[in-house]
């Protein structure tokens, strides 16, 4: 974006000011650029920046370069306000620097050549208008590049494609797939009164400021008076009756978003026989393949489940429903794409919001795919945690659901942005767009909502003295990586010099940075060096034995008992431990086959002799009804709070009929407290972009970074 006409009209009109305007009247875009670099700042101290702020850092820098030059070359600018222009554009100038230097893939966004896309280019145009500049008339009409159509199979996976024999008989039986005559009238789109607009970044943050407030669910219809769906002796509850009543009125893109535990994956198998979406592909954790074949089996008996292991030589190709894993959907993408999908089920969907993962784009091209074959499919995305980290988490999973390009919204959510009147330039426009995305498709219910006769879940935590050799090793290590931390804060203070800090006042900003460069060393590193990954592991292993006693003495008070660990040495020691108490143990790990971890679950839920259950975090946290007890272990700590969340509703779930009490085992004075306080903080994102409730904005750093930071400032003596 080189400078334009523009730039002689912003001249012209400074020429016609009184010499009495203020300082930003010489250049009004200059507090525009300093807000908008600050807020991209405070996304890149919070880790990588998402599509919208990487292209606001562009549009930045491009106006810095074009302002420059007009304030150098503009002769009615007297010498000293020149200077004090040039130096506030130098500062915009250092923020990016430092920003780029923090996240090293935005540095190629500040080559000059770098090409501006349609969204880049709006965004210019409007912090230009709202700065008062009169622009050309090429530059106020910008026009969308054609879409490239990207093919199911992208070229690197072409070799990796499979084709199950029962696949090749279900093509000879019926050659031709039968096409969807409502496709062959194109759609036309009117232009509308948005179609200038950036709006990705205003619906993003229409989410993050819980514009409006309220839960983020659509308006379901009512309860109807008669249970129309459910198979014989089966009933189902009246929050999944509302949803279901919602596609029977024609709506067929959801993200459902229930808290766990709902009975979402009913609700989306009985949501396939009211739209009549077959075949229906399911994509879904491994662990919990096994639950959904049955659970079709179970709400829709007339229809056939066919679950996808390997290459898939042993599937029923003429099935209804096709349910297949993250980990190998990539080599069955071509027969797939062809099958003639009319519905597409996405379970724990927030697996895909890393767009760049092959997992995420493989997903994407299916469901892309799937619209162009069928004007209405029905997709659905689950998950009781859609957003994890940042509001941009819900990026993946709108373009599933073809809400929106990533670039700018879909037709649809266009029209229903346009009929608010408003822009994002108005106030009263964000919980409007917040209110246009729900009406969408959201669907949030939360259980003390929509089952009252639940129980309460409460999370107990119990700190432990690790008085032993062992838990003094630890303390030591955790000195020694503050120290360490410290004399790398204190480097930087001084290669920098004074920057006015009180006596004993840390600089937050350094902090930060020594904070993110550990953490980066230590992920790369892994486990082969002292840091913080290992420091927790080892404190997990030191807490192990003591975590297993206390469930042996809870199962003897309680009967049943689910634990929880990270690492299967923990997992091991426990186990190693019930059995010399004398109880029988079923064991849920990363490395079983379906039918084994079902089995085990089976054994638990129904088994009276069967005490605790031993679960790994990661294999075991998701999709999985152990609502035969009502007490959790949770012997080692997550990074994330969604997954402590997830574990624990393995038993809060439909059909409980106890209070669930999670007991936290957490090793006190070591960084195992500080862990557990921070996932506890990390609740109030969730809570106010998805449930409008009025809690305080918490930073969106990682747990790592976070405990990271307590323990620089604690060995500074600043926390």
């Amino acid at each position: 974006m080189p400078p334009t006409a523009s730039t002689a009209h912003r001249t012209a009109q400074r020429r016609r000011r009184p010499s009495s305007a203020r300082r930003d009247d010489e250049a009004p875009i200059i507090p525009i650029l300093a807000r908008k670099v600050r807020e991209v700042e405070a996304k890149a101290q919070r880790g990588k920046l998402g599509p919208t702020n990487r292209v606001k850092f562009q549009v930045i820098a491009f106006l810095v370069r074009e302002e420059r030059a007009r304030v150098k070359a503009d002769t009615t600018i007297a010498d000293a306000a020149r200077a004090e222009l040039l130096k506030r554009l130098d500062g915009v100038a250092t923020i990016l620097a430092k920003t780029a230097a923090r996240d090293t893939s935005l540095i190629q966004l500040l080559e000059v050549d770098q090409a501006a896309s349609p969204v880049a280019r709006r965004m210019r145009r409007d912090w230009l208008l709202e700065s008062g500049a009169e622009l050309a008339p090429d530059e106020l009409i910008i026009t969308d590049v054609a879409p490239v159509q990207t093919p199911v199979v992208p070229a690197a996976l072409a070799e990796r494609q499979v084709v199950p024999p029962q696949v090749e008989a279900r093509r000879e039986s019926n050659p031709f797939l039968a096409p969807d005559l409502s496709l062959r009238a194109p759609i036309q789109t009117p232009r509308r009164r948005l179609d200038g607009w950036e709006l990705m970044g205003p619906l993003y943050k229409a989410f993050e400021t819980g514009a409006g407030g309220g839960a983020a669910t659509m308006e379901l219809p009512p309860v109807p008076e008669f249970d129309r769906l459910s198979p014989k002796g089966l009933e189902i509850m009246p929050h999944q009756s509302r949803f279901l009543e919602s596609v029977r009125a024609g709506h067929r893109t959801f993200l459902l978003a229930d808290e766990p535990g709902l009975g979402k994956t009913a609700e989306s198998v009985l949501a396939a026989s009211v739209a009549g979406a077959y075949p229906l592909l399911a994509v879904v954790p491994n662990v919990v393949k096994m639950n959904w074949a049955r659970e079709v089996e179970r709400w829709t008996p007339q229809r056939r489940a066919t679950v996808i292991t390997g290459d898939g030589e042993d599937i029923d190709a003429f099935a209804d429903v096709f349910i297949v894993n993250y980990e190998i959907l990539d080599r069955h993408l071509a027969w797939l794409g062809a099958l003639g999908l009319k519905g597409m089920v996405v379970d724990e969907a927030h697996f895909i919001k890393n767009l760049s993962s092959q997992r995420s784009q493989n997903v994407l091209a299916l469901a892309a795919r799937i619209r162009e074959q069928v004007r209405d499919p029905l997709l659905l995305a689950l998950t009781g945690t859609p957003l994890i980290n940042d509001v941009e988490d819900f990026d993946a999973i709108w373009r599933f659901l073809g809400w929106t390009n990533g670039e700018k919204p879909g037709p649809l959510l266009m029209e229903r942005l346009d009929e608010s009147g408003l822009t994002p330039a108005d106030k009263a426009f964000y919980p409007e767009a917040r209110d246009a995305v729900i009406s969408m498709g959201i669907v949030r219910r939360k259980k003390k909502d929509v089952a009252a006769d639940l129980p309460d879940k409460l999370i107990a935590d119990l700190p432990v003295e690790l008085d032993d050799e062992f838990g003094r090793s630890i303390r030591q290590a955790e000195r020694e990586l503050g120290e360490r931390l410290a004399a790398r804060y204190r480097r930087i203070v001084e290669a920098r010099g004074d920057r006015g800090l009180a006596p004993g006042e840390v600089d937050a900003d350094i902090v930060r940075l020594v904070a993110q460069n550990e953490l980066e060393e230590s992920k790369a590193a892994g486990t082969g060096a002292e840091n913080v990954f290992t420091m927790v592991r080892k404190i997990g292993q030191a807490k192990a034995l003591l975590a297993a006693d206390y469930a042996v003495q809870l199962q003897r008070s309680v009967d049943k008992v689910v634990f929880f660990a990270k690492h299967i040495d923990v997992m091991d020691q426990a186990e190693a431990h019930f059995a010399a108490a004398g109880l029988r143990t079923v064991s849920i790990r990363g490395d079983q086959t379906s039918p084994a971890r079902q089995l085990a679950i089976d054994s638990f839920n129904n088994d009276p002799g069967v005490g605790i259950a031993v679960c790994s975090l990661t294999a075991a946290g998701v999709g999985l009804n152990m609502q035969a007890a009502s007490n959790v272990v949770l012997a080692e700590l997550s990074w994330t709070a969604a997954e402590q969340t997830q574990a624990i509703d393995r038993v809060h779930r439909i059909g409980q009929d106890e209070p669930v009490t999670a007991w936290r085992i957490i090793a006190a004075h070591t960084i195992d407290t500080k862990i557990a306080e921070l996932i506890d903080s990390k609740q109030g994102l969730a809570a106010r972009a998805l449930d409008g409730e009025a809690v305080d904005p918490q930073s969106s750093d990682s747990v790592q970074l976070s405990a990271l930071m307590h323990v620089l400032r604690q060995a500074l003596g600043a926390d």
